[in-house]
């Protein structure tokens, strides 16, 4: 098959700011392309040229940037909006026997909605209605341009039960129930089931991470008796590490805290591993890409109900699940850690961009032969 992917928004911007990078071959959604090539199939990844890299290179498969217009008020970080894409779109959707765009809330997923509905695959992401200018512009695409103009839409697959369930309120008959997470590369994260004392948090270090409350329960636990030894390895870098540093100074911690920087992953992976468990406490992120890459190393999670991921945790036992965490949880990981890891390892292989580019696949199957 030929499958075009748009996905304009290539990785998160912070404070609507995208930054420039090296390469985009780390990506979420060049990782899933990577799904579909690895199943025998050619693929068109198209995003905005905003994203593109600093610095020319070469890609396994097909990638296509279009520039953004109107960029004071849709912001390409937010909403971008080409009609470049638009137009080369429409002159070259017959080439492709499958589209998946991300995002309901997205222009070019209008724009497949127009142009191929009846083989377009809506890749489903966001749980709630966005922020921006007080919900306004995502409450009236909702209500009014999803009716009017995404009506002939092949699938909707959501990324979340809580994608699934905010999205099926607009586009009912589109959404099917088969969740598709994000895949990751598995064979970059070494499988570990022999631990260290040891527990870890890895993210930006910025308020939104509330890397300063993992460091209070961290405290709480190095309090109790019998886990006196156990070590907080923390990875990153970010605006609040000056206060993360002194708030650990501040509880004594300094001896049993590791700041480790921004590591490559290779580095990060082997710590991940040989840890006990990796802890979340995120005000706000949806999908937290550490969360499968530690559960392909063996290494299970400790996170409140933020992150998107939180319902295949509980369901497969792949760690605790609990809003206002802290060390009486941290305990319950380290005190039962063999049977979570092996819950780890044996969904490892769930973990995949081939697993779920092939989720898509056999839900285009399934939605054209039901119109058929």
């Amino acid at each position: 098959m030929n499958i075009l992917v748009l996905n304009v928004i290539l990785f998160t911007a912070d404070n609507y700011v995208i930054p420039q990078v090296k390469t985009i071959k780390d990506t979420m959604i060049y990782g899933m392309c990577m799904g579909f090539k690895s199943l025998g199939h050619d693929v068109t990844l198209a995003a905005a040229d905003e994203y593109r890299p600093q610095e020319q290179e070469d890609y396994d498969f097909d990638v296509q940037f279009f520039p953004s217009r109107y960029t004071r008020v849709l912001l390409p970080a937010v909403l971008p909006y080409s009609p470049a894409l638009r137009k080369w779109l429409k002159r070259n959707h017959e080439r492709y026997d499958l589209v998946v765009t991300s995002e309901a809330f997205a222009f070019p997923t209008l724009f497949a909605a127009r142009i191929c509905p009846e083989k377009t695959i809506i890749w489903h992401e966001m749980n709630k209605h966005q922020k921006k200018f007080h919900r306004l512009p995502s409450r009236l695409w909702h209500n009014v341009v999803i009716p009017l103009f995404m009506r002939k839409i092949l699938a909707v697959a959501p990324r979340s039960v809580q994608a699934r369930d905010f999205i099926r309120q607009y586009m009912p008959q589109a959404t099917v129930d088969t969740i598709v997470e994000h895949g990751i590369d598995v064979d970059k994260f070494v499988c570990n089931e022999q631990k260290k004392r040891q527990v870890i948090s890895s993210s930006q270090l910025i308020r939104r991470k509330n890397v300063d409350s993992i460091i209070r329960h961290f405290a709480d636990l190095h309090r109790t008796k019998g886990y006196e030894d156990i070590r907080l390895l923390i990875a990153g870098r970010g605006e609040e590490e000056d206060n993360l540093k002194a708030l650990t100074a501040q509880l004594g911690l300094k001896d049993c805290v590791d700041f480790l920087g921004f590591l490559p992953q290779k580095v990060l992976n082997e710590h991940i591993r040989n840890s006990l468990c990796f802890l979340i406490n995120t005000r706000q992120d949806l999908n937290v890409i550490s969360i499968p890459e530690s559960i392909a190393s063996g290494t299970p999670i400790l996170t409140n109900s933020v992150p998107a991921s939180i319902y295949y945790i509980r369901k497969y036992g792949l760690g605790i699940v609990q809003d206002n965490w802290g060390a009486k949880e941290i305990c319950a990981i380290i005190d039962d850690n063999p049977r979570y890891v092996r819950n780890c390892v044996d969904y490892r292989h769930c973990l995949t961009s081939r697993h779920s580019a092939q989720l898509l696949l056999d839900i285009f199957a399934e939605q054209s032969k039901a119109r058929r």
